[in-house]
């Protein structure tokens, strides 16, 4: 039987898990990384393939149970004269971008705009707006059939190139049978004149997130050995089961780690690289289960001879966070239990057998893995492909990119060790060196009893909310990494789910607001003082009662145009939806207005207001975007200045 995983995680937030193992004769050409000594930390390519194919059966043999692999996965040169792009700059409208984590690192979102069009992929279908004349210029179906509706799928933009990022559809189990995802795919689109594909790269696994510095993107992908385990012979014990799966990792071959990209050209002529050996590293203790992938595409040269250019590391990760100078990946624990095994000579049912089926064994009771954070950092200040450069560990669960910074030569993380509702829960914040990623300090004690909701660096100043019944905003004094300390603590009702920097000594959070029992009421936003680090206060407070926003866990969903102060964020309550625009100064919030789309009518007399996701701000104008269109809005007033169908 081939890998099979069961989660208590919904199977939308699984990744991919690619087809039966193939061998590729492209090969990806190139130099193997250095191997460097720094300290206690082993950071090496592997030698040959058959030092990799030994380490990797080694450690995957010590990690594979009776029922498989355990675990998660997660979720040519446009020309451009001198001369027109000058014109371009000038002509261009002032205009807002996605709300990134850092400055000059663009983040995969399913809007982009330069001020003068804006792109959007929705459904499997890539479109253009022209914003002068507000109408749809250029439209492109990056898939085929029906399998566009519903389809995840963000991009990158860089000049005249887009880069479509779709993650496929969901997993699917049957017993003794795997139903693979749809495709992961990477398709790079030229936006001069009618949008055309240029090049389709499928890499083996799944997609696991992205960021690009000026034109060049690297792209993350996770993958597992494709092993196929053999069939249970009749009363078999739990001991004879490892033992078979254990002789079968021993019996694989290095192919069934190796990553695979397919690129198929404009043409339709495909090519297909395997990453070699030398291009694989490992840090010191890993398991052997799991590979991650980093690809590497200039936006502005496309798809060259060297591909993708990958590199790979024996490791997992599900949160990816970038700098100017690093990239970082990071894996939680998760909670997880083995596939349920079925009865030997038994006609497998078309439907996931369930442990009270009389056709199936009861599984074991699963082993929790240990509440750690493993993180891997790649230096990507040279051209290409980036080096892997350290892996480190720290005890708890990383929230999300936020409870990850880089500064100063250093790398912030916030955890939480404990699930939130016991109160041995409870959150720290370490530093590591980035060179090393050994850790030189760290503070703790913060929300016991309570997780962590939202974290936010700025600078040696670090902002962490914690959340039981009660809101505990910390400050943090991070200017010795040897040394960190709290400064301050400012307990509310509710929490911040979000918080972003809103100018000097001011800091905005978004989240809900909630009794003195910890129940949530509804929508709040907030703003702190926190020019005084020992005694944050709120300064004002808007709330919506009984509603939520996407911005309390989709940072991109957040508009802040510090110009004006103009804030937005979609808000959906009990009858009605739409984008909340208010006005956050320095001394207080004010509520502007609630923008909605046109009523959407359907079949048999329905109609629904289409959820706001996206909010632009270009010249005087407020754009807002979903599924269903785009509409403009003055930004003084909110009158209605036009409205652009996508459907």
């Amino acid at each position: 039987m081939k890998t099979l995983i069961r989660t208590a995680v919904t199977a939308a937030a699984l990744a991919a898990v690619t087809a039966a193992c193939t061998s590729s004769t492209g090969g990806t050409s190139g130099p193997p990384p250095k191997t460097v000594s720094l300290g206690a930390v082993r950071l090496v390519a592997y030698d040959s393939c058959d030092d990799a194919l030994a380490g990797l059966r080694e450690r995957a043999a010590a990690n594979v149970t009776a029922y498989g692999f355990g675990g998660v996965m997660p979720f040519a040169v446009a020309e451009d004269s001198a001369a027109a792009s000058k014109a371009r700059v000038t002509a261009t409208p002032e205009h807002s971008t996605t709300n990134v984590h850092e400055a000059g690192v663009d983040e995969p979102d399913l809007v982009k705009t330069d001020g003068n069009r804006i792109v959007t992929v929705a459904d499997g279908t890539l479109r253009i707006i022209d914003t002068a004349t507000r109408k749809v210029t250029g439209s492109l179906k990056l898939v085929e059939g029906e399998a566009g509706p519903g389809m995840p799928a963000d991009l990158l933009v860089s000049g005249d190139r887009a880069l479509v990022l779709m993650r496929g559809g969901d997993i699917m189990y049957k017993a003794r049978s795997f139903m693979p995802p749809g495709d992961t795919r990477y398709v790079l689109v030229d936006l001069a004149g009618e949008p055309r594909v240029l090049s389709t790269i499928r890499p083996q696994g799944s997609y696991v997130d992205a960021r690009m510095i000026g034109s060049t993107v690297r792209l993350v992908t996770r993958s597992q050995p494709e092993i196929t385990f053999p069939e249970p012979k009749q009363d078999a014990t739990e001991a004879d089961l490892l033992k078979a799966n254990q002789e079968a990792v021993r019996r694989a071959p290095v192919t069934a780690w190796l990553p695979r990209v397919e690129i198929t050209d404009a043409s339709g002529a495909v090519r297909k690289d395997v990453v070699t050996c030398e291009r694989v590293s490992h840090p010191a203790d890993y398991t052997g289960t799991s590979m991650l992938t980093v690809h590497t595409i200039d936006l502005a040269q496309g798809v060259t001879e060297a591909g993708t250019d990958p590199i790979s590391l024996a490791a997992d990760g599900d949160v990816v966070y970038g700098t100017g100078q690093s990239l970082y990946v990071a894996s939680n624990p998760r909670w997880w239990s083995p596939v349920v095994r079925p009865a030997v000579d038994t006609v497998a049912p078309a439907v996931e057998p369930t442990p009270d089926d009389p056709a199936v064994s009861p599984a074991p009771t699963p082993t929790v893995p240990p509440e750690e954070t493993e993180v891997h950092r790649f230096d990507i200040t040279k051209p290409g492909a980036p080096s892997y450069v350290a892996s480190g560990k720290v005890p708890g669960r990383l929230l999300n990119q936020y409870a990850l910074s880089e500064y100063d030569g250093h790398l912030r993380i916030a955890t939480t060790v404990g699930s939130g509702d016991e109160k041995s829960s409870t959150s720290s914040v370490y530093v590591l060196k980035a060179d090393t990623l050994a850790k030189v300090g760290e503070v703790g004690g913060l929300g016991e009893g309570e997780r962590i909701y939202s974290v936010r660096f700025i600078g040696p100043i670090g902002y962490c909310v914690t959340f039981r019944q009660v809101d505990p905003l910390y400050t943090l004094d991070l200017r010795d990494p040897v040394a960190p300390k709290v400064t301050g603590e400012l307990k509310i009702t509710g929490y911040s789910a979000y918080l972003h920097p809103g100018g000097e000594g001011r800091l905005i959070g978004i989240g809900q607001e909630a009794s003195e029992q910890g129940r949530t009421r509804g929508t709040q936003v907030s703003l702190f003082d926190v020019s005084d680090p020992a005694a944050p206060r709120r300064m004002s407070q808007f709330f919506q009662k009984d509603s939520g926003s996407e911005a309390e866990w989709d940072p991109h969903a957040f508009l802040y145009w510090p110009k004006t102060g103009l804030s937005v964020i979609p808000l959906n309550k009990a009858n009605e939806s739409g984008a909340l625009v208010l006005r956050i100064g320095d001394s207080g919030i004010e509520e502007l207005g609630l923008i909605k789309h046109p009523r959407q009518h359907q079949e048999g007399g329905y109609t629904y207001e289409p959820g706001i996701q996206r909010s632009l701000v270009i010249g005087d104008s407020l754009w807002t975007v979903s599924y269903e269109g785009v509409q403009v809005n003055d930004m003084a007033t909110l009158s209605s200045q036009g409205w652009i169908p996508l459907r």
